[in-house]
């Protein structure tokens, strides 16, 4: 049975370090302080998410059918992967695309007109 490495610390939430590699095939062992990857330093839910949105190919529809959670929350979540990477959000655009969306939502639901639709998605 393989463990898989804890990416953080339980107790104080910093980064773990791997210090020992072995080989299982001839024996080698190096030692030394090693840093793990990004990704392994994701908690379980940002894994499953992830693992989700690459099978999903990056289809936020299909993230959200097999998630069953709404737009807002796919984007929610990928937003909180990219920082935990550690990369910025620019969350301008975030909202914008919401904005985009919920007026397509409401276009659809027959709740606005087209060129009503057409005017708020080029503000």
């Amino acid at each position: 049975m393989t463990r898989k490495a804890l990416g953080s610390c339980p107790v104080c939430n910093n980064p773990m370090h791997v210090t020992r590699l072995d080989c299982e095939d001839c024996g080698t062992r190096i030692e030394g302080q090693f840093d793990i990857c990004n990704f392994c330093q994701l908690n379980l839910e940002q894994k499953e998410f992830i693992e989700t949105f690459i099978r999903c190919r990056g289809n936020i529809k299909e993230v959200e059918r097999e998630l069953k959670i709404s737009y807002p929350t796919v984007r929610s979540r990928l937003d909180a992967v990219i920082e935990a990477l550690g990369f910025t959000v620019d969350r301008a655009d975030h909202d914008a695309v919401a904005r985009r969306r919920r007026t397509m939502e409401q276009y659809e639901r027959g709740e606005i007109s087209r060129e009503e639709a057409l005017s708020k998605v080029k503000q």
